[in-house]
């Protein structure tokens, strides 16, 4: 389907469902359509059309909802921008996607024609072209990586992605007109747009949006909107744990909950469901994959501590040095082939032909099949370390610190060393108001790891960096490490 379609269907059926809400009002169908048709309007009289690119620049609101379905309704592309950019960054992003012009609130000068939310509900515009959609091939999304290397790159979605996406969620997760997702993921990633809102909407569904993510807050808005599904990164669940324990929501209306972004320890899953009573899937994709590849079903065998089964019209394999799949048990890097893969890194044609070989999108992470089909992530291809030759997985180290009850985040990255190569050291989070010590920390992962896998260094942190998407920022601490030596 070509998600421009979207809004009409949804009227046609039930004018007078719920589509949208926020912390600023709700949108039935009927509204949701008038909305998206004024704002295209709007857009058409400043000049956008098929195959041009606006950007957003908002915070998590219907707005921005709005905004992509309008920029639809006239054949362009949107790239939506992370709000709390600095202004340099944000003109990187308008420059590198050529973006005829960009939504965003009064205040900001970014060098491009600026509309705001206010602008595209109050103004007449001029009549709306015809359309004609082209799945395949009409640009939908440019998402833009968090940049950990180098700048940062533009992946290039088109509704025929989005359609296969969204159709696999919904068969995936049973998604119905009952559904109802409560949306805490930015909106500037692809999990936000494609599985938060666009999934449910497409099934009939509703989606309610939070602004910016809170721990204190999550949970009245739990037990006030009655979601049945919310998706999330392991950043939230962990503080959604150090929640006083007194704190007992009725969560009875959640079918499920979704972790991905980066594993999240077995441990602090288990803890997790026993306490608030919601059943957590992990998942496991890329921005370049339109979001996930595989998730842990919610019927049948769930296995924490991998990220699940392909999804369907995924192929998912395990391939050695030489493309060629290995067998379960095996390690080798993870590539994913299917109607998701993207259509390639805007304006990058090399690195696109590097990512992307014989249809089958090189993921840079290695993984493993267990002899049941599920998929387990090792880690990061540049995240391991080889230590006096031996090869080290931070994510093992990491999952040894999460077994202890004290550790609420740790993340480990590699430090050069002048006879071994490279060393592992750690970085810890503690629970609020546990006391381990390093020394303690070093003598429970002597307990569970072989000597060479032990962290040289472990060091207790207030706080670990995280990047825009809530994934722990390695990049950062390896600077941090840098700038010691």
């Amino acid at each position: 389907m070509h998600f421009s379609d979207l809004p009409h269907g949804r009227a046609l059926v039930d004018p007078h469902g719920p589509a949208l809400a926020d912390d600023d009002g709700a949108l039935d169908n009927a509204a949701l359509l008038t909305r998206t048709e004024t704002a295209a309007a709007v857009l058409a009289a400043h000049g956008v059309g098929a195959g041009d690119v606006v950007a957003v620049l908002l915070p998590n609101r219907a707005d921005l909802i709005v905004a992509l379905f309008a920029a639809w309704r006239l054949g362009a592309a949107v790239t939506p921008i992370n709000p709390v950019l600095g202004d340099a960054e944000a003109r990187y992003q308008l420059t590198d996607a050529g973006a005829r012009i960009v939504v965003t609130d009064a205040g900001r000068e970014l060098g491009v024609a600026a509309l705001t939310p206010a602008a595209l509900t109050g103004e007449e515009g001029a009549a709306l072209p015809a359309r004609r959609p082209r799945p395949d091939s009409d640009l939908a999304l440019l998402i833009y990586t968090s940049g950990t290397t180098g700048n940062p790159k533009g992946v290039m979605l088109t509704h025929a992605n989005l359609d296969a996406m969204t159709a696999s969620f919904a068969e995936w997760f049973e998604l119905g007109t009952e559904d109802h997702s409560l949306l805490v993921l930015p909106l500037f990633h692809a999990n936000g747009i494609v599985l938060g809102t666009l999934t449910p909407l497409r099934a009939g569904g509703r989606v309610t949006i939070t602004g910016r993510f809170s721990r204190d807050r999550f949970f009245d808005d739990v037990e006030r909107v009655r979601p049945t599904y919310f998706s999330a990164v392991p950043a939230i669940y962990a503080l959604l744990s150090t929640l006083p324990e007194d704190v007992r929501p009725d969560t009875s209306s959640l079918r499920f909950g979704v972790c991905g972004a980066a594993p999240m320890p077995v441990e602090a899953i288990e803890r997790f469901e026993e306490r608030f009573g919601i059943t957590i899937v992990e998942g496991y994709g890329l921005s370049e994959t339109t979001t996930a590849s595989t998730i842990n079903p919610l019927h049948g065998l769930r296995k924490p501590g991998t990220v699940g089964l392909p999804l369907p019209g995924q192929r998912v394999e395990v391939v050695d040095e030489e493309g060629r799949p290995l067998p379960a048990g095996e390690r080798g890097e993870v590539v994913i082939s299917g109607p998701v893969v993207m259509a390639g890194y805007l304006g990058r044609p090399e690195e696109t032909a590097r990512t992307i070989v014989d249809g089958r999108l090189r993921t840079g992470d290695i993984g493993c099949f267990d002899e049941d089909g599920y998929l387990r992530i090792v880690d990061r291809i540049k995240d391991m370390i080889i230590r006096g030759g031996e090869n080290v997985y931070p994510k093992e180290i990491e999952n040894a610190l999460y077994a202890h009850p004290d550790v609420h985040e740790a993340a480990v990255v590699g430090r050069p060393d002048d006879v071994l190569g490279e060393v592992p050291v750690a970085f810890v989070s503690l629970v609020p108001g546990s006391s381990a010590s390093a020394p303690e920390l070093s003598a429970h992962a002597a307990r569970l790891l072989a000597r060479f896998k032990q962290p040289e260094v472990i060091e207790i942190v207030a706080e670990i960096p995280k990047n825009p998407v809530g994934k722990i920022d390695k990049p950062a601490l390896r600077r941090l490490v840098g700038e010691r030596l």
